[in-house]
C-alpha cells in the first residue's frame, strides 16, 4: 500500500517574508498592506530601545497606574472630549473633576449639589493651563487699563526657574516676561525681587508651587503680603497666579496647614498637572480661578454644531476623554486619604535617598525631599568629574538621572535630579543608591573631568 502523505502542520514563524526580507520604509506610506501581527512586532521591537520609563528619573510625569484605570481608560480612548452633548457622562465627569480640584485649593462659591459652580476646565496637561491662566491675567489687565491698552506693553514678573511653557506664553501672546534672577544657593524668587519688578503694565506675577529644578516651594504667602502692602501703599493691585504643576496635588496632602492656594486673596488662578503627581498618565491637568470674575467672558466661546449650546474656554478642541476618566478614577479609588497616605509615602522614600546621598560624602544636598518627593543635589569640591559625568555613569545601570545647569543667575551651578513617583519603591531607591556609590567609585578612579558635559539636556 502506497505511504499516504499527511500534510505538516502550519508554521507561521516569528519573522517571515517581507518583514524579515525587506526594510519597512518610515518616511513615508508603505505601498503594501501590512498584517496586524507584523506591524505590530515592528514596532514593539523598535520601541524596545526607548529607555525604560520606570526607570526615568528625570521626567515628573507617570510612569505607572492600577490595572483598572488602565482598562477604564483604554475603554474611552475613543470618546471626543469635545463632544459634551453625545458624551454627557463623560462630560460630567469632567465637571467632577474640576469641581474637586477647586475645593482641593480652596476656591470661592463652591455648592455640594452643582459642579458647574467652580470656574475651571481640565488641559491637556499644565502647559495649556498655563496658557489660560496667563490669558485670563492679560485680558484682566486690559479690561482695568481700558482702551489705550493698545499703546502699552503688558508684563509678567517670574523667576528665572519657570518653566519654559511660560517664555512661550509670552512670545506668542506679546507679553514682555521680567525674570527674576537665582543666584548659587538661592533657587526661588523673593518677595523683594517682585516688589522692584511689578508696575502698572504687570499682569500678575507667577509663583511656583514646587519648582522644576529643584522641587522647592516658592514663598507664595510672603509674596502676597508684599503685594497686598504695595496694593495699600500705591493703590497697584498686582494678581498672582500659582503654578502648581508638580506640587498641586502633594501639597495639600503633605502640608496641608501650608497657605498658598485661594486662602491667600491675592491668588487668582492656579494651574496643576494631572499627570504628574496628580498620578495619571499623560496628558491631563487643570486650570481652576478663584470665582467665575476671574475669567473674563470674552475667553468664553459658545458652539452648538456638535449637538447643543457649548461654552469652551480651552485652546485645543478634540482630544480624547480617557485622561479625564483616569483621573477621576484616581480621585475616587484615592481619596484624601489614599493620596495622603501616597504622597507621605513618596515623601519618605526621597527622604531616605536624600540622606544616603548627603551619607556618601560627595554629595551637597539641595532638596531633600520634604517639600514635595524631589531630591536635587550637586557634587562637593573639585573631585575631578563632574555631574554630568555621573548621569552619564549612571545611565549603564539604565537609570535616567538628569544634570543641568540652575537657570540665570546660578549657570555655574550644576545639579543632578532625582523624581520620585509612584512606582519608585523603596527597593527601587537602595538599588539606585547602591548604583550610583559603584559610578562614584568608578569615577573616582578614571576621573574623566567632564567628558560627558555637553551630553545630558535638561529635562522636565
Amino acid at each position: 500500500m502506497p505511504h499516504k502523505h499527511h500534510r505538516a502542520p502550519h508554521i507561521s514563524p516569528a519573522y517571515t517574508g517581507r518583514l524579515a526580507m525587506a526594510p519597512v520604509p518610515s518616511l513615508r506610506l508603505p505601498d503594501d498592506a501590512m498584517e496586524p501581527g507584523a506591524a505590530y512586532r515592528f514596532i514593539h521591537d523598535e520601541l524596545m530601545l526607548d529607555g525604560s520609563s520606570r526607570l526615568n528619573l528625570a521626567t515628573f510625569v507617570t510612569t505607572w497606574m492600577d490595572p483598572e484605570a488602565e482598562k477604564l481608560m483604554a475603554e474611552t480612548f475613543d470618546k471626543n472630549m469635545i463632544d459634551k452633548d453625545e458624551y454627557p457622562a463623560t462630560a460630567a465627569i469632567e465637571a467632577r473633576c474640576v469641581s474637586m480640584v477647586a475645593d482641593l485649593f480652596h476656591a470661592e462659591g463652591l455648592s455640594d449639589d452643582d459642579a458647574s459652580a467652580a470656574c475651571g476646565v481640565s488641559t491637556i496637561g499644565s502647559s495649556e493651563a498655563v496658557m489660560l491662566g496667563g490669558l485670563a491675567m492679560k485680558w484682566r489687565w486690559r479690561e482695568k487699563v481700558g482702551k489705550d491698552w493698545k499703546g502699552r506693553t503688558p508684563n509678567l514678573v517670574m523667576g528665572s526657574n519657570v518653566q519654559v511653557v511660560w517664555e512661550k506664553f509670552c512670545r506668542y501672546f506679546d507679553v514682555e516676561p521680567r525674570y527674576l534672577p537665582m543666584e548659587e544657593g538661592r533657587y526661588v524668587i523673593t518677595p523683594e525681587q517682585v516688589l522692584d519688578a511689578v508696575d502698572e503694565d504687570t499682569i500678575g506675577v507667577v509663583a511656583i508651587l514646587g519648582t522644576t529644578y529643584t522641587g522647592e516651594l516658592e514663598p507664595i504667602a510672603e509674596i502676597c503680603a508684599a503685594l497686598d502692602q504695595l496694593s495699600q501703599d500705591k493703590g497697584l493691585d498686582i494678581p498672582v497666579h500659582v503654578d502648581a504643576a508638580s506640587g498641586g496635588f502633594v501639597v495639600p496632602f503633605l502640608h496641608p496647614d501650608l497657605e498658598w492656594d485661594f486662602r491667600l486673596p491675592r491668588v487668582v488662578s492656579i494651574n496643576v498637572s494631572g499627570h504628574k503627581y496628580g498620578l495619571t498618565y499623560p496628558g491631563i491637568g487643570f486650570v481652576v480661578w478663584r470665582s467665575k470674575e476671574y475669567l473674563p467672558e470674552d475667553l468664553v466661546f459658545r458652539v452648538n454644531y456638535l449637538g447643543g449650546d457649548m461654552p469652551t474656554f480651552t485652546l485645543n478642541f478634540s482630544r480624547p476623554g480617557n485622561q479625564v476618566v483616569g483621573q477621576y478614577y484616581n480621585f475616587l479609588r484615592l481619596g484624601r486619604a489614599g493620596y495622603t497616605q501616597v504622597m507621605q509615602c513618596l515623601s519618605q522614600t526621597a527622604r531616605w535617598l536624600g540622606d544616603e546621598l548627603r551619607d556618601s560624602e560627595h554629595f551637597e544636598l539641595i532638596t531633600d525631599g520634604s517639600a514635595i518627593p524631589v531630591v536635587s543635589f550637586r557634587l562637593k569640591g573639585k573631585p575631578g568629574y563632574t555631574e554630568f559625568d555621573v548621569s552619564e555613569g549612571l545611565r549603564s545601570f539604565g537609570w535616567q538621572v538628569p544634570a543641568y545647569s540652575m537657570p540665570e543667575g546660578a549657570t555655574d551651578v550644576v545639579v543632578l535630579r532625582v523624581v520620585v513617583r509612584e512606582g519608585f519603591s523603596a527597593d527601587l531607591a537602595r538599588a539606585l543608591k547602591e548604583d550610583t556609590i559603584t559610578v562614584l567609585g568608578r569615577l573616582d578612579a578614571l576621573k574623566p573631568r567632564g567628558a560627558f558635559d555637553d551630553l545630558q539636556p535638561f529635562a522636565h
